[in-house]
């Protein structure tokens, strides 16, 4: 795959009406391309979520361009945006959003449920990608019976589960300490080494700078690049 997963052109995004209205967004161009990690960076309010958020098809932008896999969000309703969300984008958080009543391998096994797989294989599947992240021994385990460095795994292996071409992660390190967000980071960096996936990370945490192939600092809704 050569082209950008997800590829963004002069976004701008206003939130709020009349008097209290902001720009969030004002102008901003970025692509985020397979085999590589990008670090999102820079202080709160600086448009950081928000723009996860319209690169992820939650958030339609006030003007400009936003492709997945090359395709156009132009345009697009809600449920050809929910497909694409399904179908491309995988989405890790910081608070984790497990269902506490599911065990570990269901908690995965919903991202294939939604997308219609048959039961039996989206159970072996999701096993599979529990292995992946080092959790084959937890994947009965519920979220209060797993540390949080677990629970992010299990919430990296639900995000990688159904092939998602486009990993965006919100601060996925912001609740764990120093070796688990590191453990987090390198198995992020590994998803990323995969070239039919881009990862991207919003992140306040210097600690994992030296993981990013680019680093893209945002201030008052603009971004510049930066070497990483």
């Amino acid at each position: 795959m050569t082209c950008p997963v997800i590829e963004a052109i002069d976004i701008v995004k206003d939130l709020g009406k009349g008097a209290g209205q902001v720009q969030a967004l004002k102008g901003i161009s970025l692509s985020l391309t397979c085999g590589e990690l990008i670090l999102l960076m820079g202080p709160s309010g600086s448009g950081k979520t928000t723009l996860l958020s319209v690169l992820g098809c939650m958030l339609t932008p006030t003007s400009g361009t936003v492709r997945v896999l090359g395709q156009s969000t132009a345009g697009a309703g809600p449920g050809d945006l929910a497909k694409l969300r399904r179908d491309h984008i995988g989405f890790i958080f910081q608070s984790y959003h497990l269902f506490p009543t599911l065990s570990a391998v269901d908690n995965v096994r919903l991202a294939l449920d939604i997308r219609g797989t048959a039961a039996e294989p989206a159970l072996v599947r999701s096993k599979e990608v529990l292995s992946t992240v080092g959790l084959s021994h937890k994947i009965n385990a519920f979220p209060h019976e797993l540390s949080g460095g677990e629970q992010q795994r299990v919430a990296i292996a639900r995000a990688i589960v159904g092939g998602a071409s486009a990993i965006l992660a919100d601060e996925p390190t912001g609740a764990l300490d120093s070796e688990n967000g590191h453990a987090i980071m390198t198995k992020l960096a590994e998803i990323a080494k995969d070239h039919s996936r881009g990862v991207l990370v919003v992140t306040h945490d210097p600690r994992i700078l030296p993981f990013a192939n680019r680093i893209i600092r945002m201030e008052d809704g603009r971004s510049c690049l930066q070497a990483a």
